[in-house]
């Protein structure tokens, strides 16, 4: 494959804002909640590439001939591969479809598809675009998009910030992370966090149940964290982390006594116990060895479920944080038992299509 620009390559990236900018400079997008694909184009050579350099077509076997119908037959094209359900946008399903077994790849291609979404024109031809004010790129990647094709499309973008505000309200429901500021005059720079992301963040309390030892040795690197459901069970939901070194150390003087007797009642006694067997016979559970870095420790240590953490949030996603939520205060004031899941925030579902049905404006 002989292109304009190289592989392995690294997408641009974005730095975090809380508030969509008031600005008449930017191009403003939708944030989807899918893999980062660079797709690289030369006749019939097709390769996609995920933000960490990893080949993706593998796993989505039936983006192919759709992209291969539509792109030019030399070009590299910047996007993000999602799939959509009836109430929104399915990171989980997309998850699923990282399978190595290529007969659960093909069967999966057919019962939940992906769509690629186009967001960014880097190379046509011979040119390559990475120096061409993003104004002019998304106008040729309009012109190529014109064509009718439903697995790939277009993402919808307007100019107006209002438009862009009414966007990360109205369609968080329907999977979206926020919104993207793309100014228009700004060439590419790969690897850099050149635009804007806005992302949604709330607070809720959470039991603390365990920690994790930071990886330099020194005091708490994350909390794991629960919440109640309505039968009073303490459910896992992730780890809080963001922990700066002088909180690390205050952490574990604070979690310290917590931890005489730990499993005697623990509501995950059973994953503890489970764990340490599997770190002595070399099984792989959650808590043991990360698949993705096998240097790094995932093993935790329990405490007394007596404590509750104030934590930041941007969603949760089938009972469990979609990221690592973020670590801000220890609640001496709250009783663990009333960390549930109904203190958090509920976000009706949207559909898709109505956010295809805006202009660009």
């Amino acid at each position: 494959m002989s292109l304009p620009i190289d592989r392995p390559f690294a997408p641009m990236l974005a730095k975090l804002s809380r508030e969509v900018p008031e600005r008449d400079d930017c191009l403003f997008e939708p944030k989807w909640d899918g893999f980062r694909c660079i797709v690289f184009r030369d006749g019939d050579d097709l390769d996609l590439q995920s933000r960490n350099s990893k080949p993706l077509l593998r796993y989505f076997p039936e983006l192919r001939d759709p992209l291969l119908r539509v792109l030019p037959e030399r070009c590299v094209v910047d996007g993000e591969i999602v799939i959509v359900s009836d109430r929104g946008l399915d990171f989980d399903a997309l998850q699923l479809r990282q399978h190595p077994a290529e007969s659960r790849v093909r069967k999966l291609s057919a019962e939940i598809p992906a769509t690629f979404v186009a967001f960014d024109l880097l190379a046509e031809g011979e040119d390559s675009l990475l120096t061409t004010p993003f104004r002019q790129r998304r106008q040729r990647l309009e012109a190529i998009l014109a064509v009718s094709e439903p697995s790939i499309v277009l993402t919808p973008a307007t100019l107006s910030a209002e438009l862009a505000r009414d966007w990360f309200a109205r369609f968080e429901g329907a999977g979206f992370d926020g919104v993207v500021a793309k100014p228009l005059d700004d060439v590419y720079t790969p690897g850099q966090r050149t635009l804007l992301k806005v992302k949604h963040e709330r607070t809720c309390d959470c039991a603390i149940g365990g920690f994790r030892v930071h990886k330099d040795g020194n005091g708490v690197g994350s909390l794991l964290v629960g919440l109640h459901d309505n039968d009073g069970r303490l459910h896992h939901v992730g780890v809080a982390a963001g922990i700066n070194a002088a909180t690390r150390s205050e952490l574990l003087l604070i979690l310290e006594p917590y931890r005489a007797n730990a499993l005697d009642g623990h509501p995950w006694s059973e994953w503890a116990q489970a764990v340490a067997h599997a770190r002595a016979d070399g099984t792989r559970l959650p808590g043991g060895p990360s698949r993705w870095n096998a240097t790094k420790d995932l093993s935790w240590e329990p405490v007394r479920v007596e404590l509750v953490v104030e934590v930041a949030y941007e969603e949760l996603l089938n009972g469990r944080f979609r990221h690592n939520a973020r670590f801000r205060r220890v609640r001496t004031d709250r009783d663990p038992v009333t960390c549930r899941f109904d203190q958090l925030e509920a976000v009706a579902p949207a559909e898709l299509r109505h956010l295809f049905s805006e202009k660009l404006s």
